[in-house]
Formats: structure tokens, C-alpha cells, sequence
């Protein structure tokens, strides 16, 4: 097994791992700017759009847990090669794709490649680098993926003002490439080939345990919560979730590791990395629509103006190892979660009039908050991890926190759908194009565009704009619950430990060994 002290190639074997990361970031981003474009030229409802997006990270969350331990079994690189070759192809499927229908089952696709990247992109760090460097490698890599956040949308909105929107997933090919090609001359091997056996039975109930949650709270703005289809799904996937537990409980070798979640540091740090993304992944989904339909934004000059989160992030992650050393994590993560909450009350005053500064102004703060408390409780849950187990156990960090942005999409984008549906004054309007009219803000532009109806149009950015504000209210809500919930819970120090815990720092040691 390589370790931090002998591989003097650990730096350029972390540049490899910022490849495969800043190649997933591109892709998540770019979809987003691009979904508006997509709507238009495809017709798709806003639940298509969130399929489209869903899809992806549905599949990505269910897919991780095996991933990690394919890694940990037959070799990391090897996985992560495969995973950006499936990546790959599924970006070539997409570019090509002419329908919805086409397009969500490249992203599902995409997804299997990003589960196997993922995971053992964050698994190879704590064999790498030792305690005293692993935040500052965290950082990078968190860095790296969410470098592609501002980064994919402007070179993505660059492509959609020449090109066809297939083109949003065609960039991905040469930065996959790039990435197998770093992993193959930089990144070494290593492995456990003791880890558990993937479980096809446990695999195929978290599939279908997720993307029944998610298809249930997709379709309930449409169908009604009280749906039967939607209460059997949502009822299903409760049942099915349930089942994947009990099962990964009893069996002796559990792919799903429930003593991880027994150890207060991996499971608070992974709950707020988890809450996290859910707040963010639903803010990037709600935000481009804003940019582009409401202050009439081109898909580059979106992508520019999501920069200032950027700039915010990049704050923190300078900011964030400071006050670690400082402070310690718990109030780190906490004073980040502070941060994001404002930035999410502050968001919510956003009117139709309110122009791009004040955005800029909520946009800087969100991305302070994201940084200063994604990665010190990435980082703190990653060392809670025993070196035997780091590709199970980021796998299972990472499949929390895209189930936290798959239900932040779904949840989150359901709320301004039927917000939106509800507010939208559609009077004098044929019952067809009132139908189109309330699915999504896109459509109804449209439709005031052919009816020569500014009345329409302005009542649909006023729709959205409450939409989005209660979207944004919601997302400070959880940011400041989670804070209350990480100062409360979240452990003084990395191996602290409560009573009944696994001894999670002497099987670090054993594995060392």
C-alpha cells in the first residue's frame, strides 16, 4: 500500500485526482446554465428538468457505496479509470441525444462513471497524505470540483451562444481524457483486496429505494401529495430504504458499514456535509432560470455571473484551514453553515426589480459559507475513517451527500414548481397554453412571446421570483438548523469519541500497521 511518508509523487498523484474531480464539476454546472436552452429546443416540463438533472445523481448515489468497494477490492486507479471512460461515453451518448428521454439516459450513464470517480477520488487521500496535510489536500480537491461550479457554466454558456446544446456535453470528452491519461502516468495503485464482496441484493435496494423517493417527490407538485402513484412510490421507497438497512445490518461483511455511522464524527460531519449540498444543489438549480428568463441573461453571461460564489469559495478555502487550527472543526463548520444561512435569507429578499448586484452580493456569501463548512467536515469525516475501509466509507460519505442534492433538486425544485404554477396569472389564456404556460418559467415566456402578452411575462417572472425566494428561505432554514445541530453535536476533536463507539483511532493504527 502506498503511504504518505514513501511516495514522493503524492503531490502529482493529487493533480491527477483535481482532473478527475474539475472533470465532474464542469459537467454538473454546464447542465444547469444549459437547462433553460434544453427546455426551449426540447419542450421539456420543469419535472423533465429535473429529471435530467435527477438522473444523473440518482444513479450516482446509488452506485457509490459498490463503487468504493470495487476500489478498495480490485484497485483504485484502475476504477477511477474505468469510472472516467464510462464518463466518457455517456457524454457522447448526450451530445447525440435528441429527445428528453435520450437525454436523461445518458445522464444516467454519466452517473455510473461519476460513482465510480467520486468515491475513489476522495478514498485515495487518506493513503496519500498523512493528518498534518490531509485538510490542506481536502481543500484542493473540494477546490477543484467546485472550480468547474463557475468555470463549466461560462465555457458551457460560450458553447450554447455558437453551438447546439449537445455541445455542453461534448467538453467533457477531452477533460475525461485528460483525466485517464493523469490517473494512468501519475496516480498509484492501491488497494484491499479483503474489503467486503459488492452485494448485488443491497445494490439493486438502494437503486430503487432513491430513485422512488425521488420520483415521488418530482411528480407530487403535478399530481398532488395526496396522489395514490405518488404516495405508493414515496411509501415504497421507504420500504425499500428500510430493507437496505436491516439487510446491511445482519450480514457479517456490510457494504453499507452502519459502525461508521455509529462514530460521532463520521456521522455529524457527514450530516452537514450532507445538508450542505442539499442547499447548494437546489440554489444552483433554481438560479440560471432567474438569470436568464427573468434579467434576460444569455447562457455566457449566466455562467459569468455565477463567478462571484467563486470568488467566495476560493475565500474559504484559504480561510477554512485557519480556522480549523484556530478554532477547531466544529466551530468551523458551524460558523460556515452560519454564513450559508444568511446568504440564504439574504437570497430571499431578491425581487424582480432587484438587479444582478444584489445577487452578486447573496452569490459571494453562499459560496463563503459553502467553503468555510464543506471542507473542514469533509475532511473531518474522511479522518474519522480507518485506512482499511476508505473507499466504503467515502463511498458512503459521498452517496449521503448526492441523496442530499438529489432530494434538494427534487424537493426543492417541486416547491418552486407548484409556488410558480400557483402564482402564475394565466386568465384570458386557452386551457392548452395555460398548461404550457404553468410548467415551467421558459414555457411561459414562450407562450407570452407568441400570444403578445407582456402581461404574462411579467407575471411569470413575478411567479418565479416568489418561487425562488421561498426556495431560498427554505435553504436558510435547514443551513441554520444544521449549524445549531453541528455545534451541538459535532465532536471538539477529530477522535473524539461518546461511549459505545467503535475505537475508530486504534483501527487506524491497526491498519497503519
Amino acid at each position: 500500500m502506498v503511504t504518505a511518508t514513501t511516495d514522493t509523487r503524492r503531490w502529482w498523484a493529487l493533480g491527477a485526482l483535481v482532473a478527475c474531480m474539475l472533470t465532474l464539476g464542469f459537467d454538473m454546472t454546464i447542465l444547469n446554465v444549459a437547462l433553460p436552452t434544453m427546455a426551449a429546443d426540447l419542450g421539456a416540463t420543469t419535472g423533465q428538468q429535473q429529471w435530467m438533472a435527477d438522473a444523473y445523481v440518482v444513479v450516482f448515489a446509488a452506485l457509490m457505496l459498490p463503487a468504493g468497494l470495487l476500489g478498495d477490492r480490485f484497485g483504485r486507479r484502475r476504477m477511477l479509470i474505468t469510472g472516467l471512460g464510462i464518463f466518457l461515453a455517456g457524454s457522447l451518448v448526450g451530445a447525440l441525444a435528441g429527445d428528453v428521454n435520450a437525454v436523461v439516459a445518458a445522464r444516467a450513464v454519466m452517473g455510473v462513471g461519476a460513482a465510480l470517480v467520486t468515491p475513489l477520488s476522495l478514498s485515495v487521500l487518506p493513503t496519500l497524505f498523512g493528518p498534518e496535510e490531509r485538510t490542506k489536500a481536502v481543500g484542493i480537491a473540494s477546490a477543484a470540483s467546485a472550480l468547474g461550479l463557475p468555470l463549466g457554466p461560462i465555457i458551457g454558456g460560450w458553447l450554447l451562444n455558437h453551438f447546439w446544446w449537445g455541445s455542453v456535453f461534448l467538453i467533457n470528452v477531452p477533460m475525461a481524457a485528460i483525466g485517464i491519461a493523469a490517473c494512468l502516468f501519475l496516480l498509484p495503485e492501491t488497494k484491499d483486496p479483503a474489503s467486503p464482496a459488492v452485494d448485488t441484493v443491497s445494490t439493486a435496494l438502494a437503486a430503487t429505494g432513491l430513485g422512488a423517493l425521488v420520483y415521488g417527490i418530482i411528480e407530487a407538485p403535478t399530481r398532488g401529495w395526496g396522489d395514490p402513484l405518488v404516495l405508493g412510490t414515496l411509501g415504497a421507497a421507504v420500504l425499500l430504504i428500510a430493507a437496505l438497512v436491516v439487510r446491511e445490518r445482519r450480514v457479517e461483511r456490510p457494504m453499507l458499514d452502519m459502525k461508521l455511522l455509529a462514530h460521532r464524527g463520521f456521522l455529524f460531519n457527514t450530516v452537514a456535509a450532507t445538508l450542505v449540498t442539499f442547499i447548494l444543489t437546489g440554489l444552483l438549480f433554481v438560479l440560471p432560470p432567474y438569470l436568464q428568463a427573468v434579467l434576460g441573461h444569455d447562457a455566457l453571461e449566466t455562467g459569468v455571473r455565477l463567478l462571484p460564489m467563486m470568488g467566495g469559495l476560493l475565500v474559504a478555502s484559504r480561510l477554512a484551514p485557519k480556522v480549523v487550527t484556530r478554532f477547531g472543526a466544529r466551530a468551523a463548520v458551524s460558523a460556515g453553515l452560519v454564513v450559508l444561512a444568511f446568504a440564504g435569507f439574504l437570497g430571499s429578499r431578491t425581487t424582480v426589480d432587484s438587479g444582478y448586484g444584489f445577487v452578486a452580493l447573496w452569490l459571494t456569501v453562499t459560496g463563503l459559507g459553502f467553503g468555510l463548512s464543506l471542507i473542514p467536515a469533509m475532511n473531518g469525516g474522511l479522518s474519522a475513517l480507518p485506512r482499511d475501509r476508505a473507499g466504503s466509507g467515502s463511498g458512503l460519505l459521498m452517496t449521503l451527500r448526492q441523496v442530499g442534492g438529489a432530494i434538494g433538486i427534487a424537493l426543492l425544485g417541486s416547491l418552486l414548481a407548484g409556488t410558480f404554477r400557483d402564482r402564475l396569472d394565466v386568465t384570458g389564456l386557452p386551457a392548452g397554453a395555460a398548461d404550457t404556460a404553468g410548467e415551467s418559467v421558459v414555457a411561459a415566456h414562450l407562450v407570452a412571446e407568441r400570444a403578445g402578452s407582456a402581461e404574462l411575462a411579467a407575471s411569470a417572472n413575478s411567479a418565479y421570483v416568489h418561487g425562488m425566494g421561498i426556495v431560498l428561505l427554505v435553504c436558510g432554514i435547514a443551513a441554520l438548523v444544521s449549524a445549531l445541530l453541528a455545534a451541538a453535536f459535532l465532536p471538539g476533536t477529530p477522535d473524539a469519541e461518546e461511549p459505545g463507539a467503535p475505537d475508530m483511532a486504534a483501527e487506524r493504527a491497526d491498519a497503519r500497521q
